[in-house]
């Protein structure tokens, strides 16, 4: 009885070691066409298989359409670099540009739409509306679609929309201010001043996209010159969101009356009438101009007398 259950044993044990050579040798064991055994590891087959086919399954840069072009996985198709697509300010009657970067463009086409009417401004190169003042402009070089707005007008002020041509179309929005440039000098259009005073004329330039790169006084419709034998004539300016340039004339006298215009490179210009006095009434006050004196006390007694004169 022990020795059948010893012979039972024994070949349960070779049937199962058969069982699991069989299923190893399939596993590594192929036939080939002229009935040839052939045996590798997984490892060794994945080294066999062709190089191109590993790439394409793992990596996936192949790009089989009529194109043939290689991409990477991050390929997104077509998108804006927002790093050169800003807000723009710009300038009543000097051209402005409204720029769109858009990478990865393909076949796809870049539009401009204006927000306030929903209205189609140009398609790729071609301009869709009736005012020629719209144009766009493709720099192949850096992928950017400009829309050109020449002579612009306050009105043109607000948002427009560069849209790529994707299904559906995607857009980025831009805001366009269209600002007129103020000068004023303040105390205008006349001051007058007593003989021997500073005249310290003050030149403000607001609404301006930038700071003025210049800005000249002029003294008689000529230029000012600062280094002149008259001496005591100079000028400061300080630069910003609003500019304001400082022309001063030290010791002032009856030659240095006249007409003071202040002209900034980028904004209108304004001019302003001094009046030098020698001891005289300014009579133009009576036409509703301004006084201005550079000795307090010669402010104050002239306002004592005109109360005087006035109660009379």
């Amino acid at each position: 009885m022990d020795g059948s259950k010893h012979g039972f044993s024994m070949r349960v044990v070779l049937f199962f070691a058969m069982y699991f050579n069989l299923g190893i040798t399939n596993t590594l064991h192929s036939v080939d066409e002229h009935g040839q055994y052939h045996s590798s590891s997984s490892a060794e087959q994945h080294l066999l298989e062709p190089p191109d086919q590993v790439d394409v399954a793992e990596n996936e840069i192949y790009d089989s359409d009529e194109s043939n072009l290689l991409r990477t996985p991050l390929d997104r198709g077509p998108y804006f670099d927002l790093s050169a697509s800003k807000n723009i300010t710009a300038l009543v009657g000097k051209t402005a540009y409204l720029n769109c970067r858009v990478k990865n463009l393909g076949n796809k086409t870049v539009s401009w739409v204006r927000h306030r009417d929903i209205h189609l401004l140009t398609v790729g190169r071609f301009t869709y509306t009736s005012d020629q003042r719209f144009q766009s402009v493709h720099n192949a070089q850096t992928d950017d679609w400009s829309l050109q707005i020449r002579y612009p007008q306050k009105r043109d002020t607000g948002v427009y929309e560069c849209q790529i041509s994707t299904t559906p179309p995607v857009g980025h929005s831009m805001h366009l201010i269209v600002v007129e440039p103020v000068t004023i000098v303040v105390g205008g259009p006349d001051i007058y001043i007593n003989t021997g005073s500073t005249v310290n004329l003050t030149c403000v330039v607001r609404n301006s996209p930038e700071p003025p790169s210049t800005i000249i006084w002029t003294h008689n419709n000529q230029e000012i010159n600062y280094d002149s034998a008259r001496g005591g004539v100079s000028v400061i300016t300080e630069k910003g969101e609003t500019t304001t340039s400082y022309l001063l004339i030290q010791r002032a006298k009856g030659p240095d009356s006249g007409k003071y215009v202040c002209s900034p490179s980028n904004a209108n210009s304004y001019f302003i009438n001094v009046h030098v006095l020698n001891g005289e009434h300014p009579e133009p006050m009576q036409h509703g101009g301004q006084l201005r004196i550079g000795d307090p006390l010669h402010v104050f007694v002239f306002v004592i007398i005109t109360l005087l004169l006035g109660g009379r």
